[in-house]
């Protein structure tokens, strides 16, 4: 009888263990791929970022999350120099706010390990020195231990505080479209 009781007390810790295991993510820097689109009335910019660290941690059973993707807001470009030092010195003032991090709190939807997946993630963004609650969207395809995510969200940057870089005949829109593929490495955890 007392092995039966160590039997099923030792199953009911393996099932305890097994189903608090959180999934990490690591993602490569070097394979993200950060893109922003900014509409305006004459014509439409795109430019990039880069990606400087990115570790998510989640629980595929509760939806928690944790973690940080770090985008580097200095190296922002759209191939126009003028346009560029605008971005950076004038709307995202990089020398007094160098990064831009996406920090998750909770995945909203079911994230299939392995095949395609479409979900959402909650989280904090902070930009320009403010943090904002926000919601982005998300596809996944995961084979084997690697995971392809797309991410794409609006930021509305005037209404976050930051300055509107519209001119007398050249308006633009007061939200830039973020569009983000990123790829990385899956571990599993406690």
């Amino acid at each position: 009888m007392k092995t039966f009781r160590t039997t099923i007390a030792c199953f009911t810790l393996f099932a305890a263990l097994a189903s608090a295991a959180e999934i990490n993510v690591q993602v490569s820097p070097v394979n993200a791929k950060i893109e922003w689109i900014l509409g305006g009335a004459v014509h439409t910019s795109h430019g990039t970022f880069r990606l400087k660290k990115g570790d998510v941690w989640f629980d595929p059973e509760s939806g928690k999350a944790r973690g940080e993707l770090i985008v580097d807001a200095t190296s922002g470009e759209s191939g126009n120099s003028v346009r560029d030092g605008r971005m950076r010195n004038g709307i995202l003032e990089v020398k007094q706010y160098p990064d831009i991090v996406f920090r998750p709190d909770s995945i909203i939807g079911k994230v299939n390990l392995t095949g395609d997946s479409s979900f959402s993630m909650h989280g904090k963004f902070r930009i320009h020195g403010e943090e904002h609650e926000i919601t982005i969207p998300a596809t996944t395809s995961i084979k084997g231990d690697l995971a392809e995510t797309r991410l794409e969200f609006d930021i509305p940057y005037v209404k976050w505080g930051m300055k509107d870089p519209s001119a007398l005949m050249l308006k633009v829109d007061k939200s830039v479209k973020i569009k983000i593929v990123a790829e990385g490495h899956i571990g599993r955890g406690l």
